[in-house]
């Protein structure tokens, strides 16, 4: 790939920041360590932590790093460079849409965009790039060569990536209107709520294939579920209020076969490390849980594969509600 190994060749030729480099590592502990003194353009890998699996990445803009977790076990960190002011990266729960290793920019003088991993149809993707220390790109998610290479070697299509934080901000701050997403050309995606009477909605056709997320609004008292990018069923349900943290779920499936609840911990704590293994989940304990309508956990429940993701939010759902739109994935087109 002659392009890319020219786009490899500029990207050497940046500035980088002094001593920044890559690490390998075999262990959890070295890990941890390498990940608490990362300097720009640092990263550390350590794939055989969790040899296979789904992969999910979290993106924390507040602290300017990216997180990698397959099968919910953290095996690799990246210091990032995101969107610069007036370019600012969008925060919410996207998916894989294109995987393009020789990418060049459509938007941007034809700028090389090495290992790109599209998350819209507007631009915004993560990359390899130049890393100065700072947010400097037009939105994407700039990452260090090699790590780029690397993260795009275990991505799927579909996957999922979540964006959160304010870059240049101490700790997040909260974006209310979480599907306030749109679809290619700016049309606006149908995230009708629920009608007064209607307990769920079951919309399965709408995308017969891909990855499950499913959002949970503690203010809205509200689940949706999204296969892929697009919305396949909503439903009432009911959380504990007085929670202000956004937490992350993965379902991850242990060596002998047996499904558990990985909590990711998101930017309030120390950033990246598993925090809790939570008890299996059969369809009834679902519910049971969050309190959902039987007949919705039950058209849920096949659905539950490894990889599926949980979003839980303090936020609002709905458009209208204040702040800034968090998108909740992108039309694929």
């Amino acid at each position: 790939m002659p392009a890319l190994l020219a786009a490899a060749a500029l990207l050497a030729a940046l500035p980088a920041p002094a001593g920044a480099q890559g690490a390998l590592v075999a262990t959890a502990a070295e890990l941890t360590a390498q990940a608490e003194t990362l300097q720009p353009g640092d990263w550390v890998w350590a794939p055989a932590l969790s040899p296979a699996g789904p992969v999910t990445l979290f993106v924390d803009l507040t602290r300017q790093t990216a997180t990698v977790y397959r099968n919910g076990v953290r095996i690799g960190i990246s210091t990032i460079s995101s969107g610069k002011p007036g370019h600012e990266t969008p925060t919410g729960v996207f998916v894989i849409l294109q995987k393009d290793a020789d990418h060049r920019s459509n938007l941007y003088d034809n700028a090389p965009m090495p290992y790109q991993q599209r998350l819209t149809w507007d631009g915004i993707a993560l990359h390899a790039g130049a890393l100065p220390g700072y947010p400097q790109s037009h939105g994407c998610i700039r990452l260090p060569l090699e790590f780029a290479k690397r993260l795009f070697a275990v991505t799927e299509m579909g996957g999922t990536v979540i964006v959160s934080g304010v870059a240049g901000e101490p700790a997040i701050t909260p974006a209310p209107g979480l599907l306030a997403a749109e679809g290619p050309g700016g049309v606006p995606l149908d995230h009708a709520p629920l009608a007064g009477d209607e307990l769920y909605r079951w919309m399965p056709d709408s995308a017969p294939e891909g990855p499950l997320t499913l959002v949970i609004s503690r203010r809205d008292q509200t689940l949706v579920a999204l296969r892929g990018a697009a919305e396949i069923g909503r439903a009432r349900v009911y959380v504990p209020q007085g929670e202000t943290a956004t937490h992350v779920l993965m379902l991850s499936q242990a060596p002998g076969g047996a499904l558990h609840w990985i909590q990711l911990e998101l930017p309030e704590g120390k950033p990246g490390a598993p925090v809790a293994t939570l008890p299996p989940a059969s369809p009834d304990e679902l519910a049971d849980q969050a309190l959902l309508p039987p007949a919705f956990a039950a058209l849920l429940e096949p659905l539950l594969l490894p990889g599926t993701t949980i979003l839980i939010t303090p936020e609002s759902l709905e458009e209208g509600s204040g702040g800034l739109p968090l998108t909740i994935a992108d039309a694929i087109g």
